[in-house]
């Protein structure tokens, strides 16, 4: 069995062995980065096979961690054993940080390192040779034919150096063949224990694209999940690659789906196709036949691991990315609801109180933070996401290269904004809400800009509070506090869903460029906010009391 292999399978007494509370004190003034949280689910009405189904699934998701930081530094596995090797206090509270931020550089502080001796944190991640350079990568897939280049930019495959030196793509199931095998074996254990037969083809097919490297019916089956148990494993989100965003990182959520909020939703699924056709961007732009309708889930954390586990936890999530499975049959909207809600109580209310001015606080609600969570997600599949070319047609994605994932997350946001207010003037929406997502975002975007403008979420939202600003739809009062501009807001919010959906149909990497730099900034008004929120967490570091007591329990 290989290293990293070895790992996988002893992670998960390490991390369950490590208390929350332990890694939470880095910051530069000692605060708390972030709060501890019990996170669990109701699994009492589960069989005991089921439950037995849930617990070798959860055991395949720790394996993500072990994968995940091999993806982020090749140096990590190294860099855990010897930290988990000292007994000394002071290595204990760097190996549970560590843990927290899955490597040694702290998530929230601008990566900052806080093991002595590392390197800094490596923008290509480990999917890129460490001697390679962004542009040496960048001219080699540049030179590619069409077919090959495809290979190169896809998500599940690294780059690595030839023996002449040269480059090739090698793919996922070889590159981490070991973690990769350990993960299958409880896959098809828990496959053999459910009787839900859509989880069962879900685990069995995703055990076997870990050997594949092909995804596409795994992608398919976990579109078709229909039952409690709904699990997410795999490699999905690409923005641990800084440098162009194309490879794909290893996570897992596994998750318990509440049926009752899940009905509630399902109706915003059968608006898409007239939000896709009034979209404020020219015509041509918009699909006239969406395809397959977008499944919502609502459902309850029950662990987490991998990317879906390092730094700031996920509130939601749009996937598959693979935009052949979008193209045939959609993609799904996934909302983690035990996890926002303690975010909203353990961070964005405290926000709001220094934020905004008094007046503004009462229309702060968890049903306005919650449901643009939502359409953020649904708008996910909205907008351009191919682009034709000279060279043939390319993705959005390959055309704006590491600016992708900034661009898509405010894309995503802002028009989430549209989104709701067209559905309000529709009726879909009641209009109590109508305040309340402009007022409930603005003290959103102080919590999302603390995660740092070297991420994507965080830079995102940088780009549309500093829009907002600058057309008067925000304002700022002498005392510092922030307040929203209803008569404004909402043109606001219009034009700059038009600038980001038409950089991303024209593939204007320039462009993208340019709103980044300008736009993507902490003002100094901005940053005198974030200074008097010293005291208030950054984000939620959850415990997984359910799946302790499921580990307990066999």
């Amino acid at each position: 069995m290989t290293r990293a292999a070895l790992v996988a399978v002893s992670l998960a007494a390490l991390f369950a062995a490590m208390s929350p509370a332990q890694g939470r004190q880095f910051g530069t003034t000692m605060t708390p980065l972030f709060a501890p949280v019990d996170i669990g689910a109701d699994i009492s009405s589960l069989p005991r096979s089921e439950r037995a189904a849930l617990a070798r699934t959860i055991d395949a998701a720790r394996v993500m961690d072990a994968l995940f930081l091999e993806q982020v530094w090749a140096g990590n596995l190294s860099l855990l054993l010897a930290l988990q090797g000292d007994r000394g206090p002071a290595r204990r509270a760097q190996l549970a940080f560590f843990l927290v931020n899955k490597g040694p550089w702290s998530r929230v502080e601008g990566n900052r390192a806080f093991v002595p001796g590392v390197p800094p944190k490596p923008e290509g991640a480990a999917y890129y040779p460490p001697d390679a350079t962004r542009d040496e990568v960048a001219a080699w897939i540049d030179g590619l034919s069409a077919e090959e280049r495809a290979t190169a930019t896809g998500f599940f495959t690294v780059i690595r150096r030839d023996p002449d030196g040269g480059l090739r793509a090698v793919p996922y199931s070889l590159e981490y063949q070991g973690p990769l095998a350990v993960a299958a074996e409880h896959l098809r254990a828990a496959a053999d224990l459910t009787a839900e037969p859509t989880l069962a083809r879900y685990l069995r097919t995703r055990a076997d694209a870990f050997a594949s490297n092909e995804y596409y019916e795994s992608d398919v089956a976990w579109m078709q999940l229909d039952g409690a148990i709904e699990p997410t494993i795999g490699p999905y989100e690409v923005y641990e690659d800084e440098w162009f965003n194309y490879k794909a990182a290893f996570e897992a959520f596994v998750t318990i789906r509440d049926d009752a909020e899940t009905a509630q939703l399902a109706r915003f699924g059968t608006e898409l196709q007239g939000l896709e056709d009034n979209l404020p961007i020219d015509p041509a732009w918009r699909d006239p036949e969406l395809g397959a309708l977008a499944p919502i889930r609502v459902v309850n954390v029950v662990f987490t691991a991998g990317d879906a586990n390092s730094g700031v936890q996920t509130a939601a999530f749009n996937l598959p990315n693979d935009e052949r499975v979008i193209r045939d049959h959609g993609s799904k909207r996934v909302m983690l609801k035990n996890v926002q809600e303690a975010k909203f109580r353990q961070v964005l209310e405290p926000i709001a109180a220094v934020a905004l001015a008094f007046s503004e606080r009462v229309d702060v609600s968890f049903d306005a933070f919650f449901t643009h969570i939502l359409m953020h997600e649904l708008m996910h599949g909205l907008g351009p996401h191919t682009i034709a070319g000279d060279r043939g047609e390319t993705t959005v994605r390959q055309a704006l290269r590491e600016t992708y994932s900034t661009i898509e997350e405010a894309k995503a946001d802002i028009s989430g904004l549209w989104a709701l207010h067209f559905l309000i003037d529709k009726g879909v929406i009641d209009r109590s809400l109508e305040r309340q997502i402009y007022t409930t975002f603005l003290a959103s975007t102080f919590r999302s800009i603390r995660f740092g403008i070297g991420e994507a979420h965080g830079r995102g939202v940088a780009i549309q509070l500093n829009t907002f600003l600058d057309a008067g739809a925000v304002t700022v009062g002498v005392d510092g506090r922030f307040r929203v501009d209803h008569t404004r807001i909402r043109n606001a919010v219009e034009g700059l869903t038009r600038r980001l959906m038409t950089i991303q149909a024209e593939g204007d990497y320039d462009e993208a460029n340019r709103v980044l730099e300008t736009l993507g900034v902490v003002r100094p008004e901005v940053q005198r906010v974030l200074d008097r929120l010293g005291g208030v967490p950054i984000d939620i570091q959850p415990r997984y009391v359910t799946a302790e007591q499921l580990a307990g329990g066999r």
